[in-house]
């Protein structure tokens, strides 16, 4: 086996170097004035809300796609599957 080697004379181009991006923490969505509201609950009558944190096939977005924190993403499981059972919003959606 021959392994292909670079002659010992050729310049080497630099890599560029690729920037490291700041993770932006996402503000939750539930917050109220800034403060999360305790006890955390999400009104399931609320359909608006519950629509934007509901993808458009029916299922519940995730913490870290919509930015809850896990007590908060906790209630909205709470809230949507209240929802569905009273008819308010779809099991599945288009």
């Amino acid at each position: 086996m021959s392994i292909a080697r670079r002659p010992p004379n050729s310049k080497r181009t630099p890599r560029k170097r690729t920037r490291t991006r700041t993770k932006v923490k996402k503000k939750d969505p539930l917050y109220v004035d800034g403060k999360r509201p305790r006890p955390m609950y999400v009104d399931y009558k609320d359909v608006d809300l519950l629509t934007k944190l509901v993808n458009r096939h029916g299922r519940i977005v995730g913490r870290r796609k919509n930015g809850c924190g896990a007590v908060s993403q906790h209630a909205i499981t709470s809230a949507v599957k209240r929802a569905r059972f009273m008819a308010l919003i779809p099991y599945v959606g288009e």
